[in-house]
């Protein structure tokens, strides 16, 4: 045993060791090793756009859909949601998983209102903070439950998606998808990878107007994908972030998931109500796994559950109701169908018309693929220096990989757009 002198001598040197640490720590900060993040490519050109002081600038880089005017949209059927709502609010905790009643009624939109699977109660399903949280608690539950498996993602996709299945530590490859030459689909190479990959592998699918590409597989296609994905006993987990928006029919375009449950897929799939009911700031989605049965699917519901637990502990009750009411009662859905058709056929529309306006200027290129394209992105096929050209010299914002979000293009301003693409890529 140490004597009284030695432990003395011990405890002064933790003192002074002490002392020196908090003499280090008052001069330099915890976080001084801290560099700044990268800045997001989408949010960036927005903030570019706003200290823009020119009265000709343009933003079609944001993914949010805008009127013939330029301004944001509030839709009817959410406003009279809005006023059901707040003549009886409910300021409560929801349950780990979220809103059973906006769940059901997520599923019926993705699955069919007669689906045999939800009657059958296979679906495992939580409400989601809109499709970036459904994306990323599957990724987690992927990782929780196959650690050894990885995930295939088209080239191109929506950049966030390598980040959740990044941060959920689910090793990334990657798939053909785009055809830069033809500014569609490559779908020859996109089968082969599909065969090609080992079996029981993971693949991530857009259901309909792929982000940012705005190309979709024909139903055909989307037939042989499913075939090939039976023989390899692949896995497909489908992002579907804009159900009705794409065709202005959420029946249509559900059409890929629904030919994978025809086929006898098991399934899972994120789903968004950020761009169809225009609940952005709402952050309000679904994830769901088809399971072989009620107790499975049980068993996968508690374990994602789980997983939210130490993450948001539950989700907002606000946005549920708001679709939940919507889709609901059969007055509002009804009104919701045709505000989301009205919105589809507006981007359908400037696709016309900025098609049609560039080709009335003379351009000797082919610009079919901006009506081929569907959703609310066109692959422009512009450069990154033709893009920095129409920033520095027109005044218009989009990202570099030429994606154009056509809710950003109006009759007003699609002339100019039109008059600047031709010139920069002359």
């Amino acid at each position: 045993m140490a004597s009284p002198m030695c432990r003395g001598i011990v405890a002064s040197g933790r003192r002074a060791a002490a002392a020196a640490w908090g003499r280090t720590m008052s001069t330099a900060s915890w976080w001084s090793h801290v560099e700044p993040a990268a800045k997001d490519p989408i949010l960036g050109v927005t903030e570019a756009f706003l200290a823009d002081p020119s009265p000709d600038k343009v933003n079609v880089g944001v993914g949010a859909y805008r009127d013939d005017n330029g301004k944001p949209v509030v839709l009817n059927c959410v406003r009279e949601a809005e006023r059901r709502i707040a003549g009886n609010l409910n300021m409560e905790y929801l349950p780990m998983g979220g809103s059973i009643k906006m769940i059901e009624e997520a599923l019926k939109l993705a699955y069919g209102d007669d689906s045999e699977l939800l009657k059958n109660k296979r679906i495992a399903s939580v409400q989601a903070l809109s499709g970036t949280g459904a994306c990323r608690l599957f990724a987690d539950f992927q990782r929780r439950f196959l650690p050894d498996s990885q995930i295939y993602i088209p080239v191109p996709t929506w950049a966030n998606h390598h980040n959740i299945w990044r941060d959920a530590h689910v090793p990334q490859r990657t798939f053909h998808y785009y055809h830069p030459e033809t500014k569609g689909l490559d779908f020859a190479a996109m089968m082969d990878d599909i065969k090609n990959a080992p079996n029981g592998s993971f693949f991530l699918l857009h259901a309909c107007a792929h982000n940012p590409t705005g190309v979709d597989p024909s139903e055909e296609q989307w037939r042989e994908i499913s075939y090939q994905f039976k023989v390899k006993n692949h896995f497909p987990f489908f992002d579907m972030a804009y159900q009705g928006f794409a065709t202005g029919d959420p029946e249509r375009d559900a059409k890929a998931i629904r030919i994978f449950l025809e086929d006898g897929h098991m399934i899972g799939c994120a789903q968004s109500f950020a761009k169809n009911m225009g609940l952005y700031g709402q952050r309000v989605g679904c994830l769901s796994i088809l399971c072989e049965n009620e107790i499975q699917a049980v068993a996968v519901k508690s374990q994602l559950q789980q997983i939210a637990r130490p993450m948001y502990s539950n989700p907002p009750i606000h946005g549920a109701l708001v679709v939940s009411i919507i889709l609901s009662d059969p007055q509002l859905k009804s009104l919701w169908l045709e505000e989301v058709k009205g919105m589809a056929d507006r981007i359908i529309g400037m696709r016309t018309a900025l098609r049609e306006n560039i080709e009335k200027l003379g351009s000797n290129m082919s610009w079919e693929h901006i009506t081929n394209q569907i959703g609310m992105f066109c692959y422009s096929g512009l450069t990154p220096e033709q893009v920095d050209r129409l920033t520095s010299d027109f005044h218009i914002y989009l990202t570099r990989n030429g994606r154009i979000s056509m809710a950003g293009v109006t009759t007003g301003n699609v002339g100019y757009l039109a008059n600047a693409i031709h010139h920069v890529t002359q």
